[in-house]
This record gives C-alpha cells, structure tokens and sequence, in this order.
C-alpha cells in the first residue's frame, strides 16, 4: 500500500522573514503581531503577499492593496518580500527531507511530496515519522510545517490543509468519507475559484456533492474534465510522485509577463511558444526527454511546479506540449498568471521508442521530420521564418540565427 506525505510550510514567506530578523537580532516575532509582507506601496506591486495570524484575524487578506490593510490595522508592520531569503530556506528545508528520502517531487517553493512506501521499513510507522521530521525542521531552521499523510499525493495535499500550524494530518482511503466529503466543495485541492463556482451554481455544494454527482449530467458542462472532477472528489488519484530533477541537467525557458494572463487559450498560446524554444534547443543537441516540467507563478507571487516522465523520450514539440498542457491544468487554481516555464529533464541520447496501443508510428515519423525541416528553415534564414498558424503574434520566440 503507498503511503504519500506532502510537506508544506506554514505562512512560508512571512514565516522566513520572522526567522531570519530574529537571528537579525531582532526582539519581537513578526508572526505574533499585525504584520505583512508586501511591495512597494507606491509601486502596482504594493498589494499583501503574506500576513501574520493577527493580521488575519483583523481580515486582512492575500493580494488586497497595503492601504486597505492598513485600514483594517492600525498598527500594521509591512515588510519587503526577500526571493533570495526564500529561496535559501527552501533549500536547506528540502536538504533535510532528503536524508531521509530521494523520491521527493517538489510542488513549489514551501510544498513537497514524498513517496515514504519505499523508505518505511527503514523509518517505521508514517505518523511517528513524520511528527520527527516536522519537529527537526522546527527546532534546525525555526519555521513549522504541515504535513499530510494518505495513499495518494490528491489525499495528502488535503490531508495537509486541515487544522493549522504545526500538525501531521492523515486522510487514507478508509477516512475520505468523514474527512473529505464534508468539505465546501471550494476547499477540494484542483478545483478552482471558476470551477467551484460553476458547481455551486449547479447545486453541487459539498466535496460529496461531487462524488455522487452522475457523470452523464457533469458532462454537459465539463465536457472531458467531468470524470476527473468526480474521482477528485472520491479521492481517487493514481499519479505518481516524480522525482525532481535538477535544473543543469535539462534545458529550460521561462517567461514573466508584464500583465495577468487569464484566458486559457492566451496562456495556452505563450505555454506553446516556449515549448517550441526549449525543443529547438534539445533537438539542436541531438538529445530527448523524458520528463517534462511546468512553472506558473500567480499574481500574489506564488509559484507552482510539476513534472511528469513519459513512457519514452522525445524530442517532438507537440508531444511535450501535449503534456505540458496537462501539467498546467492539474496545477492551475484558475488565478491570473504572471510567469511561465517550462523545463526538459531526463535527456538522453537515444530516441528509441515503444509504440503505445494509441500511437501511431507513421504519424510519429511525421511529426519528427516537420521538426527537422522547422529547425533547418530556422537556421537558415533566422527563427521568424516559420512558425506554426497558433504562435503567429507571439513575441516570445527567440532568436536562433
């Protein structure tokens, strides 16, 4: 039976600048008054990153403006985000979690899972075990952790929002009943604000709501995502924790945009962009893929990853795009998008491949010649000779003359 921990940092930025102003010699903890990270006021960027449980209590809120904080809090400390800082911290969090662990699949910057399945007979019983790990987190680098424990990573990652700070949740399978069906159905982890609204508005209020909800009716409204929908609710996920890889052993591109991106078919369009960017690298390099990777960082700044290894290595752009269109959507909150990235990992130098029962090998061919042919063109009169008929306006192409 698998057994799948997901680790995630309690209030992470405003929790590590707590921490590293006290090494600072600072005397009071940010954390236990009316404090807030935030941007620069004066700047469009002047909006709540992070607040402290006070301030939260006085209804301040993620993404509103700093004066409308202010309002709220009187006496309202503001304090500059520090990437650098986070960044740090989330490292040397993750360095702890590989003592015990290689199979860690890093989700973003304060969020893990782990596969424990493969390391439990060393490390015995799951909640004991991840009870130490949370408290070592604690008492080496100063800041707590959630953590959620199930048979699924879909499980864990609701497991670890129940009650907060500084807890070890379980939601196995046997449990999905009495813990997760009860939840408002906006509180079901893949289901965004649109989502969950549109659910409501079909009278599908709880996470139990959805579970029994019948898939011919979903259908008319989800289309393709209905089913999934469903077995979400049930807590039915079957995908696997990938193993991060690290960055300079793959090629990668990203993009921040200078406004939100909201419309699917726009985020879409620049997510294909930069796929055809990191496919001219990798085929320039005579290498293939395994694993494709994709960033999203929000509009308050939170950044998401994920990663999927396929069944064989590619170089083809629309295979990879293909994917990494199901990255995005397992990851998107429906919240406007301020970067994306994506990154090819697991290169190899051999292209061989299995045919699944679904592929078909002279399309396969095809697609691998087009490639070809794009890239030569590319070459030789410069990267604006061809594009394909989707990417047209697109302005993220670079230049590969």
């Amino acid at each position: 039976m698998r057994v799948i921990m997901h680790i995630d940092v309690n209030n992470a930025f405003l929790s590590w600048t707590a921490v590293d102003l006290l090494k600072k010699g600072e005397k009071v903890d940010i954390r236990t008054i009316e404090a807030v990270i935030g941007g620069d006021e004066s700047m469009r960027h002047g909006i709540v990153l992070a607040k402290s449980p006070v301030a939260k209590g006085r209804g301040v809120k993620t993404a509103e403006t700093l004066r409308d904080a202010k309002r709220k809090c009187h006496q309202l400390k503001v304090y500059p985000p520090d990437y650098h800082l986070y960044s740090r911290m989330s490292k040397a969090m993750f360095q702890i979690i590989l003592k015990y662990t290689p199979d860690i699949e890093v989700l973003s910057i304060d969020e893990c899972f782990i596969d424990y399945t493969k390391v439990q007979n060393l490390y015995g019983d799951p909640i004991s075990f991840a009870h130490r790990l949370k408290d070592e987190i604690y008492h080496t680098l100063g800041f707590t952790v959630n953590i959620g424990i199930a048979n699924n990573k879909l499980c864990a990652k609701m497991a670890s929002d129940f009650e907060k700070p500084n807890k070890v949740h379980t939601l196995w399978k046997e449990e999905v009943e009495e813990k997760m069906y009860p939840l408002p159905i906006g509180d079901l982890y893949g289901v965004g604000k649109r989502t969950s609204q549109k659910l409501i508005d079909l009278n599908i209020h709880t996470v139990s709501d959805l579970a029994h909800a019948e898939e011919s009716f979903l259908k008319k409204y989800f289309k393709n995502q209905a089913l999934p929908l469903i077995w979400k609710a049930r807590g039915i996920d079957d995908s696997e924790v990938v193993v991060t890889v690290e960055e300079s052993k793959g090629i990668s591109n990203s993009t921040t945009f200078s406004y939100n991106l909201i419309k699917e078919e726009v985020i879409f369009k620049n997510l294909q962009a930069l796929i055809e960017n990191v496919c001219t690298t990798l085929r320039k390099s005579n290498r293939f893929a395994y694993v494709v990777g994709v960033t999203i960082r929000d509009k308050n700044f939170k950044t998401y990853s994920h990663q999927k290894r396929m069944y064989n290595a590619t170089s083809n752009s629309e295979e990879i795009f293909k994917v990494a269109k199901e990255l995005f959507l397992e990851l998107w909150n429906e919240e406007p998008v301020r970067l994306l990235g994506v990154s090819l990992t697991g290169l190899t130098s051999s292209g061989r491949r299995q045919l699944s029962l679904f592929e078909e090998e002279e399309t396969l061919e095809k697609n691998s010649e087009l490639d070809k042919v794009v890239d030569q063109l590319k070459k030789q009169y410069g990267s604006d000779i061809i594009k394909k008929a989707s990417l047209v306006d697109n302005n993220i192409f670079k230049k590969y003359d």
